[in-house]
């Protein structure tokens, strides 16, 4: 049983898709012109100063521009603190005999019934060092609502600021508290909450979960899991091969083989 990405959207839900792709790839192109822009004005004045002639004026000119252009915001494709460079976070012992990767959306019920079946055995392998987990949060139903990548975006904002323990806990508050498909949906001031819950300094984590800070990162993760061919969630990979388990039940039983979790009830 899986969420699988629908085949029959209506042209307006295409249209939108569509302009919302077109506008995080506009302000990433925007992103990387300022840069190069930046780099280029940088490699001037290195010029200029090797062969002294950087006048007082010019030196103000450029430092303004320096720090105007210094106080934006992250790149859309950054990647935060601790991230795999898979568009996951890993936890557990990196010698771990096992290893599993879950492609998961917030928002995918089927996500949230496998959290169910299998988190807690999954948490007492990872603890034993039997197992390592790699979670892989995808915006798979933005089609249905922008609480996919909201959600996706806010675990990455409370990786980066208050490490992967806490994201990890955040991670499972989020499922412990998922909404239906047909909403309501938890706005900003709720995934702050569930953050603050979670153990992340507020101060810390607003911003970045009102700002979607990481939206280029989440918008990635989503374009490299539908090139490595996943098209439906929850996807799981144990030891780099795709469990195939038709309930789940049935994945979490491949899942835990070989832990002391297998024949717990």
């Amino acid at each position: 049983m899986a969420q699988k990405k629908s085949s029959h959207r209506t042209a307006e839900e295409k249209a939108a898709t569509a302009a919302k792709r077109e506008a995080r790839r506009a302000r990433t192109e925007r992103a990387r012109v300022e840069a190069e822009e930046r780099r280029k004005k940088a490699k001037r004045k290195e010029q200029l100063t090797r062969f002294g002639l950087v006048g007082a004026l010019l030196v103000l000119v450029v430092g303004g521009y320096f720090l105007v252009t210094n106080l934006g915001s992250d790149k859309p494709d950054t990647a935060p603190a601790g991230a795999s460079g898979d568009y996951g976070m890993v936890v557990g012992d990196a010698d771990a005999a096992k290893s599993i990767v879950i492609y998961e959306d917030f928002l995918c019920p089927f996500c949230g019934q496998l959290e169910q079946t299998v988190g807690d055995k999954l948490d007492a392998a990872v603890e034993a060092g039997e197992v390592k987990v790699e979670y892989r949060p995808l915006p798979f139903l933005e089609r249905i609502s922008d609480y996919s990548p909201q959600a996706a975006n806010a675990f990455a904002v409370v990786l980066e600021e208050s490490g992967p323990e806490v994201a990890k806990e955040f991670h499972d508050l989020l499922f412990d508290n998922q909404p239906a498909e047909s909403g309501p949906f938890p706005d900003s001031d709720q995934l702050v909450e569930w953050a603050v819950e979670a153990g992340a300094d507020e101060d810390a984590v607003r911003p970045g979960i009102e700002d979607m800070t990481f939206e280029g990162w989440v918008e990635a993760a989503g374009e490299a899991a539908s090139k490595a061919g996943v098209n439906a969630t929850p996807t799981v990979l144990v030891d780099g091969k795709k469990v195939e388990g038709q309930t789940m039940d049935q994945i979490a039983t491949e899942m835990l083989a070989g832990t002391s979790g297998a024949d717990a009830s």
